[in-house]
């Protein structure tokens, strides 16, 4: 697909834009070429455009750039678009700028980190207008399927075995744009995500795909986790394993569960991005880290790190007291 095709179609089908609007797009300059078919997509869409492009360096971001806070200060365009590269090391100044665009509610936010123009032409992200509904229509039914659920069990063939509570925490998702919450968006979609509750998830979570702003693992990484909190890590790779634990001692709440999500893209592929690979249809991804974005998260975290897990069984409890099974080794029980 056309790189900008790609984009006009998310633009369209996903922040549901409408000629006239106006959109701030905040890019990297190593992300040029994503920024340009985002541009030309956005034109084609009759919106009008402004392209912010910041400098990258060795040395990672902490901050919000001045001249970018001035931007977000005078302006509250339509929307903004965020293409941004992906390092685990500059989450919080993700965090941070998520936070700065959509502090009023007003402007939706497609956010990117770690994007890459093959997601536009060959991944995640190169989806027709009918892809789009057609993933749109499946959140629809799965969401359905797990209203009023209470607590989630999640067993894996590599040793994940979990159970947490979402009572009072409904699923939503990352393919249909919210304008009552105006929750911002990934590009490429395809999750459909939950809240835990922050102090009860227990048991043992094996990684054996890909960590967030780490990328694919070559051996596994094993939490156990208490009472919602990463208790204890462990892993044959070293390196990865002290990336892990920088990352959940940023703050007290890092090691707290934030998040939990079914991934839904079909085209979604296992790449070197988290953004693209935590999409894949039947995994599963677990965070622990911010979640004050999504419906009933009370964790404030400066961090979020992510987990994804292959092959995934998960079963569902309903407050009626009723379990199914929603994903069987990987694959979706929906009819």
């Amino acid at each position: 697909m056309r790189a900008w095709k790609a984009a006009r179609n998310a633009l369209k089908c996903v922040l549901e834009t409408v000629s006239g609007e106006r959109v701030i797009i905040v890019c990297d300059d190593e992300k040029a070429e994503v920024g340009k078919a985002f541009a030309d997509g956005a034109i084609a869409s009759g919106l009008w455009i402004r392209l912010i492009t910041l400098e990258t360096s060795e040395e990672f971001r902490k901050e919000v750039p001045k001249h970018l806070l001035e931007v977000l200060s005078a302006q509250k365009p339509a929307l903004y678009i965020n293409l941004l590269r992906g390092i685990r090391e500059e989450t919080p100044f993700r965090i941070k700028l998520i936070q700065l665009e959509t502090r009023y509610k007003r402007s939706r936010l497609g956010h990117c980190p770690g994007v890459t123009l093959e997601m536009l032409t060959d991944g995640a992200l190169a989806l027709t207008v009918e892809e789009h509904k057609r993933m749109q229509d499946f959140a629809r039914i799965l969401m359905e399927k797990l209203s009023k659920t209470v607590s989630v069990e999640v067993t894996s063939p590599s040793g994940t075995d979990l159970l947490f509570s979402t009572e009072e925490r409904p699923f939503f998702t990352d393919t249909i744009l919210d304008w009552k919450e105006m929750k911002w968006m990934n590009l490429p979609t395809g999750e459909v995500i939950v809240a835990p509750v922050e102090d009860s998830l227990e048991g043992t979570l094996i990684c054996n795909m890909a960590i967030g702003g780490i990328g694919p693992l070559k051996k596994p990484v094993e939490l156990t986790v208490k009472n919602g909190i990463v208790e204890e890590t462990r892993s044959k790779n070293e390196a990865v394993l002290r990336k892990v634990n920088n990352t959940l001692e940023t703050d007290n709440w890092a090691k707290v569960v934030g998040e939990f999500a079914f991934g839904i893209n079909p085209k979604a592929r296992f790449t070197e991005e988290f953004l693209e690979a935590e999409k894949i249809l039947g995994t599963i991804h677990i965070a622990f880290g911010n979640n004050t974005d999504m419906p009933g998260g009370r964790n404030p975290s400066k961090n979020h790190m992510d987990f994804l897990i292959s092959k995934p069984t998960v079963k569902v409890t309903k407050k009626s007291g009723e379990t199914i099974t929603v994903l069987n080794n990987g694959k979706f029980q929906i009819r």
